[in-house]
């Protein structure tokens, strides 16, 4: 399982939560006061970790939701061609390919180490 479940009062800013299938870092959480009849009200803004859009949500804050399971680790880049990085997992040895940005593979040198995320089965390169 590459998620655990929480309640959203819990929840607080730069946290991540999984909004649509996608695990997304929360930008702010603005919560309401409970009315007459019904329970208090969240309203969280985020940003996709690996697609960059912006998500949002609205529940009442006693509402379990899904919060991925976020593994940083330490790599090293092997190669890089077209757009694409080849990367050695500094722990394991284990080798995979993630693509990348224009920004990023220029940044990028072959030998050098670098910070990754591993979410819900994808992996993205994190700027240190």
């Amino acid at each position: 399982m590459d998620w655990e479940q929480e309640e959203i009062r819990n929840l607080k800013e730069n946290q991540y939560i999984i909004i649509d299938e996608e695990p997304c870092e929360i930008k702010s959480i603005d919560t309401s006061k409970p009315g007459k009849h019904g329970e208090a009200k969240a309203r969280i803004e985020a940003k996709g970790i690996f697609d960059n859009k912006k998500h949002s949500m609205l529940n009442p804050v006693t509402t379990k939701i899904r919060v991925p399971i976020i593994d940083r680790r330490k790599g090293q880049v092997v190669n890089k061609s077209s757009g694409e990085v080849n990367i050695m997992d500094l722990e394991s040895y284990d080798t995979f390919q993630i693509n990348v940005d224009e920004d990023t593979y220029q940044e990028i040198e072959q030998g050098q180490n670098i910070r990754y995320l591993e979410a819900m089965g994808r992996k993205k390169i994190i700027k240190t």
